[in-house]
């Protein structure tokens, strides 16, 4: 497994990236490019920087009032080993792991078949936030997301039932 990833940063206390109190990594790269992205300095794969997870690991261990992680980006599916070493460590520490994509959960589960670290990601993934940005969907409103397409998905309860299934909460 990885021992770095590649980052643009990352927020060590945010209440705007998922449930409670979260630790936001926002990863580099990504090629879906939505119009008016809120984060398009992520897009380039060579920017940023390469960050050991050890030591993103230690900089949570460091704030024990840390209800998980978030994946952001970026898009961190494109780093999905990365991602998976990081992510099945935390939830070693008994938190939870929130991932954000533009690629829908469908389209994972096609990804799924084509690269096994993208399985084991949404296999410790508690919630994912999926769908494109689309612009003439934008909703303030939303908890979590910014257009109405994309959606909070309770992957714990997606895994038994083998579909997509809306967080309760937070749709």
């Amino acid at each position: 497994m990885k021992d770095t990833i590649r980052i643009a940063g990352v927020v060590k206390e945010s209440i705007v990236d998922g449930p409670g109190l979260r630790f936001a990594v926002f990863t580099q790269g990504c090629a879906h490019h939505c119009p008016e992205c809120q984060n398009p300095e992520t897009w380039d794969f060579e920017g940023g920087y390469d960050c050991g997870i050890d030591k993103i690991l230690k900089a949570m261990d460091e704030n024990p009032l840390l209800d998980g992680i978030t994946m952001s980006g970026g898009d961190p599916l494109y780093q999905a080993e990365a991602s998976y070493s990081l992510c099945s460590k935390v939830k070693e520490k008994g938190l939870n792991v929130v991932v954000f994509t533009g690629y829908t959960y469908e389209e994972l589960m096609e990804l799924e078949k084509k690269d096994p670290w993208i399985e084991k990601l949404m296999g410790v993934t508690d919630i994912l936030i999926d769908g494109r940005y689309e612009k003439d969907k934008r909703d303030l409103t939303l908890i979590f997301r910014g257009s109405s397409n994309q959606r909070v998905i309770d992957m714990n309860a997606s895994r038994k039932e083998g579909r997509a299934v809306l967080h309760e909460r937070y749709n």
